[in-house]
């Protein structure tokens, strides 16, 4: 009797574990069709309708960016009190009403933080965590809803906060964000430097579930980087970010990462044909205005093509 008894559990734990495994198979991410790009950190005068945009992708604009400083000559970190940094005069809340209208497969978001605002680095500096979390989500609530906008994404780059205090604040945030359906995605954009990374993992260990995709900035690699670095690269971010939509990106100016010329697309190619092209994103539409955006028509007839 006690023998069958442990035979009927030893059956019960396998198919548990089988279930439990096939279940972790189904939620790996796979090939996706989507297509972001940042715009309006540099004002070029580049405009939403400036883009070439395939209707057969889903297309993320990213307005670049919305910091927590103040506007004055020579800005002063406000603990969550954002302001809108962006080229506001040509990416205005009709114009977003205008292209969503328009490219009904497009969505637009806001990336908060960056890597500058007047001629200094834009550091996380909070207070508290309860008073920039109280402050972001009263100030983020206000701009994206008066700019019609859909989702957000995380850029800081400096800080002057430990990483258990930045998860904390992005990941109450953001959490705030979507429970009060002010956002439908959510994104973070870290690259490969050591403080960087201690506070986007920090993020991720506690707060991925809410985190819709990664942004990785591949082109903060080498200039010099090859294909199979690249593939190295991504494969190595995906299991820092484990489960997470990990986007390929490459930068328009080419001054870092795998350029087209040396592979790009032969790269993002190789890992569609492995399911794991989960989307490509580009830094940035500003300067790619100069040269018709080529990068953006050939990311996009990629994503839109047949598996």
């Amino acid at each position: 009797m006690e023998s069958s008894k442990l035979f009927i559990i030893t059956l019960l734990v396998i198919q548990a574990l089988f279930i439990s495994h096939t279940q972790i198979q189904a939620a790996a991410p796979a090939n996706s069709n989507l297509f972001r790009e940042y715009i309006g950190a540099e004002f070029k005068n580049v405009k939403f309708t400036d883009v070439p945009i395939n209707p057969n992708v889903e297309f993320h604009f990213l307005l670049s960016f919305a910091i927590d400083y103040d506007t004055s000559a020579s800005p002063s970190p406000t603990n969550g009190k954002f302001n809108v940094f962006w080229d506001s005069g040509n990416l205005s809340p009709a114009d977003v009403a205008s292209i969503k209208s328009t490219h009904r497969n497009v969505k637009v978001g806001l990336s908060i933080g960056g890597d500058s605002v007047g001629n200094g680095f834009a550091f996380f500096k909070p207070t508290s965590v309860d008073s920039w979390v109280s402050n972001a989500v009263s100030s983020l609530t206000s701009i994206i809803k008066q700019n019609h906008l859909d989702g957000i994404d995380i850029d800081y780059e400096h800080f002057k906060s430990d990483p258990n205090t930045f998860a904390e604040c992005i990941g109450r945030l953001i959490t705030t964000l979507k429970n009060n359906k002010v956002i439908s995605f959510a994104s973070i954009a870290p690259f490969d430097d050591d403080q960087v990374q201690s506070h986007y993992l920090a993020l991720w260990r506690k707060y991925g579930q809410q985190i819709d995709y990664v942004n990785f900035q591949f082109y903060a690699y080498d200039k010099g980087t090859t294909v199979p670095q690249f593939i190295n690269y991504f494969n190595t971010q995906s299991s820092n970010y484990n489960g997470g939509k990990v986007l390929v990106s490459m930068i328009s100016d080419g001054s870092g990462g795998l350029s087209p010329q040396n592979g790009f697309f032969k790269a993002c190619s190789m890992l569609r044909s492995q399911q794991k092209l989960h989307g490509i994103f580009i830094w940035s539409a500003d300067d790619s205005k100069a040269n018709g955006f080529p990068f953006e028509k050939q990311s996009q007839a990629l994503l839109a093509a047949p598996n």
